[in-house]
């Protein structure tokens, strides 16, 4: 009978382990599967983007279709303007879950419209993935995407802190709302600056001929 009994509990022993126990609580709905446009230009090495977001690497534009097909641990694999690539949460995630995150990179709405109406010498520096003085926070993010949770645990910081590379570090300093100074290496300053400061002021309409004839803006040619 002693023999029958350890036969016994080896063989439920065996069924336990075989069993897959999951990660996923019964009561924890699934996470949305997101579709939208990228928050801001993304920075990527193959196939792979992380919240680093190393501006010496090559950029996916603000505004690019993406759509979240699958999660898994701290990753989640997703289509951007119908290529796969992978989202990594490398450093933030001890301050923010794998999907927090993705809902940030992931919005609604085209950035591309607010893009549109910017001065055009912020739009030219965010179409470069640098910033310049005076930009919003708005349009920092929309440029270099947002900063590591865990170094800015808080958007209302008196500075953010980004990375050129891995050891390419520049801190963006903020009086209010706008970008006061930027701290750095002279080289990673190079790269990461535009020159000029940014203007608040709306993108000028386009008009056509006769409305700036009626402005005065323009002289209507004469009749022949």
């Amino acid at each position: 009978m002693k023999n029958a009994g350890w036969i016994l509990a080896l063989a439920i022993g065996g069924l336990l382990v075989g069993c897959k126990v999951s990660d996923t609580k019964p009561d924890e709905p699934e996470p949305a599967l997101l579709s939208g446009y990228t928050c801001c230009n993304f920075r990527y090495e193959g196939d792979w983007i992380n919240d680093g977001n190393y501006a010496q690497l090559p950029m996916i534009p603000a505004g690019s279709p993406i759509r979240v097909k699958s999660y898994g641990r701290y990753r989640a694999h997703v289509d951007i303007d119908g290529k796969p690539y992978r989202l990594g949460l490398d450093y933030g995630r001890n301050s923010e879950t794998t999907e927090k995150w993705v809902a940030k990179l992931v919005t609604p709405t085209d950035p591309r419209v607010r893009l549109a109406s910017y001065p055009p010498n912020v739009r030219e520096a965010i179409l470069a993935g640098k910033i310049m003085l005076g930009m919003s926070k708005e349009q920092v993010i929309m440029s270099l995407g947002y900063p590591i949770t865990d170094e800015n645990p808080r958007l209302d910081a008196p500075f953010w802190k980004y990375w050129w590379s891995s050891f390419g570090r520049y801190d963006v300093y903020w009086s209010g709302d706008r970008v006061s100074k930027v701290e750095a290496h002279p080289e990673t300053l190079m790269y990461v600056l535009a020159p000029g400061h940014a203007t608040t002021a709306p993108a000028p309409a386009k008009q056509d001929a006769k409305s700036r004839a009626r402005s005065g803006s323009e002289k209507p040619s004469s009749a022949k």
